[in-house]
């Protein structure tokens, strides 16, 4: 049996595994990454770690953009008949608040670097110069986007803390197979 790179209606694909796992791991990366750049003593590894934060939040923008273009295009696997109601209608909301916190987390960043008086150029990867946002620059306004960024990353965590406890009551409590689904991808589309 053949495994798809796009959803059945009972599991995931390659596509949306592959995008979710990475998603997920650069999005946990940039929370430690963003809690030590701030807290190393030296400014030249500061400055490379927070380009390196930068980096991957423009990568972790594209990533999610890409993340939900591919689930408007794909089915989406349907919940196990024993899934409650509550759940049923709380699952769709908590995908969105996910998407809406991983989009806006690095857009905020990159708010905050455009707004900066320091006028630090972004370079994801040494690659390129990223333009800046077309926002004006001021203290009021980094200030504004610094806790913005701070604030969204904390509940985005908070937010991906209740998706792991949620998958895990699924696969451990629950027996469902709901976890299983974005572990082993679907086969030929049904």
């Amino acid at each position: 049996m053949q495994t798809s790179i796009t959803n059945s209606t009972t599991r995931y694909g390659w596509g949306a595994i592959i995008l979710h796992w990475l998603i997920a791991l650069i999005f946990i990366g940039q929370f430690a990454l963003g809690f030590v750049m701030v807290r190393v003593t030296s400014q030249r590894t500061a400055f490379e770690l927070i380009q390196l934060h930068k980096s991957f939040g423009f990568l972790l923008l594209g990533l999610i953009i890409l993340r939900i273009v591919w689930r408007c295009g794909n089915t989406t696997p349907a919940l196990p008949g024993s899934v409650g109601t509550l759940e049923r209608r709380a699952a769709p909301l908590a995908h969105f608040a996910l998407y809406a916190f991983q989009l806006a987390l690095p857009l905020s960043g990159w708010a905050l670097v455009s707004v900066s008086m320091l006028e630090i150029p972004s370079l994801p990867f040494n690659l390129f110069v990223m333009p800046n946002l077309p926002l004006a620059e001021s203290d009021g306004a980094e200030s504004f986007w610094a806790a913005a960024h701070w604030y969204l990353a904390y509940a985005g965590m908070a937010l991906v803390a209740l998706h792991v406890a949620a998958a895990l009551r699924h696969h451990f409590q629950l027996r469902d197979g709901v976890l299983m689904r974005m572990i082993t991808p679907s086969s030929d589309p049904e």
